[in-house]
């Protein structure tokens, strides 16, 4: 029993390393591709449009009728000395046999079977809606993983370049510092300023590998894959105004799933109080019966009417909490309502202000960080600057550079946010 165990978890072990030794599948991605990907893959969906089939599964099950009810009784195993013969049933057996069936089938009232069928074609839309909802919220998700790997690809390409370029001058100060012609401190100074940027490096290269994890997960991929987006950060060339946001928020209030799913909420409160009022009529069930040798007749042949009588409860109470339902889901549309149009406004608010700032930036600003970082790298090693003034322009220059990245990413993360609210691709 050990060595099975032992075996096994070897097994399992070899396995591991095995995988774990296969080199990684580069995948390169557009946008577009990636979001074509993740409609086909991507797993949450594909349980989330399930539970659509589920509903319309439920509906087809509520549209038969309930089967009918089989029953034999009054069947003697046995005889006494009072027993009457009766004719045989097969041959000579069955000639002090007794025995009852019965066949009964309910039949609903008050309309109960269409009604709960106009509940369940509600439930049908209330899943359809639940997943166009969590298909626009994974939607916004996927994008916003999207832009964060490419923002943090772009960090990691700038703090790579200035290590690249500080580790060089090391190389450099190293040999000048045997010869003596710099002083240890300028020489420490330098291989601070590049321990810094490495770890800065470190921290995006974080971010980054946990955007690509969330990406994986949002594509249906695994972790054998490396992802690459191939294409740098865009800002998004619609622009919108006041006017079309109160247009927009119009269209909102009355297409986006979450305001149809509140609404069809109301809705599903309207039809389940219909069916609590018709639950206060008794169904009734009609049956057919057959008795040998228990009546006053050989074989009797009856027919049967039951129902309940509604004396003492009359589904009042039930009745109450439905109508109390529908004034709920009524408060529930109106705030889901006011919500909403806060939420677009809110949104808008934020892409204006980042617009605002982007557009504040120079066309030329960016160009012109670059060429002068490369003038006080050359100044720099003709010794025409200090060091301190070096490190503190390369500093500056990081800083405006994330600055004008970080502008780029919230812009673009503020048009979707307003995509989303709005319901439209703009």
């Amino acid at each position: 029993m050990i060595l099975k165990r032992l075996f096994t978890v070897a097994i399992t072990l070899a396995g591991i390393l095995i995988a774990a030794a296969q080199p990684k599948e580069k995948l390169l991605l557009t946008k577009q591709e990636a979001e074509s990907l993740f409609l086909h893959q991507n797993l949450e969906l594909l349980a989330s449009r399930l539970e659509i089939s589920q509903a319309e599964a439920q509906l087809l099950q509520s549209k038969f009728w309930p089967n009918p009810t089989f029953s034999i009784s009054d069947v003697n195993l046995w005889k006494n000395s009072t027993v009457e013969e009766q004719p045989p049933i097969i041959n000579e057996w069955g000639k002090t046999t007794q025995f009852s069936l019965e066949i009964e089938q309910i039949i609903q009232t008050a309309g109960k079977r269409r009604k709960n069928l106009a509940l369940k074609n509600l439930t049908v839309k209330e899943k359809e809606y639940e997943f166009e909802i969590v298909l626009r919220q994974l939607k916004l998700d996927l994008r916003n993983t999207l832009t964060k790997l490419q923002f943090q690809n772009a960090i990691q390409i700038l703090y790579k370049e200035q290590i690249v370029s500080t580790d060089k001058l090391i190389q450099a100060y190293q040999s000048q510092l045997k010869q003596g012609n710099i002083s240890q401190a300028e020489y420490i100074r330098l291989k601070a300023a590049a321990m810094l940027f490495k770890k800065e490096l470190t921290e995006a290269t974080k971010e980054y590998e946990s955007a690509s994890a969330n990406l994986k997960t949002l594509l249906g991929l695994s972790s054998n894959y490396d992802i690459e987006i191939t294409e740098s950060l865009e800002i998004p060339k619609t622009k919108v105004s006041e006017i079309e946001i109160e247009n927009l928020t119009h269209q909102a209030n009355e297409s986006l799933p979450e305001i149809l799913l509140a609404k069809n909420f109301g809705l599903q409160a309207d039809k389940q109080l219909a069916i609590e009022k018709a639950d206060c009529v008794p169904d009734l069930a009609f049956s057919v019966s057959y008795d040998r040798a228990g009546n006053i007749m050989q074989n009797f042949v009856g027919v049967g009417l039951s129902f309940d009588l509604p004396v003492f409860n009359r589904n009042k109470g039930a009745i109450k909490e439905a109508q109390l339902e529908i004034e709920k889901q009524a408060f529930e549309y109106e705030n889901k309502i006011i919500q909403n149009s806060n939420d677009i406004q809110e949104a808008f608010n934020h892409y204006k202000q980042s617009l605002e700032l982007y557009t504040s930036i120079e066309p030329d600003y960016e160009a012109t960080l670059d060429l002068l970082i490369s003038s006080y790298h050359q100044n720099f090693i003709n010794k025409n600057v200090s060091l301190i003034s070096y490190l503190d322009f390369v500093d500056a220059y990081l800083e405006n550079k994330t600055l004008i990245l970080e502008t780029q990413k919230d812009l673009i993360d503020n048009f979707e946010l307003l995509k989303f609210t709005t319901g439209k691709e703009l």
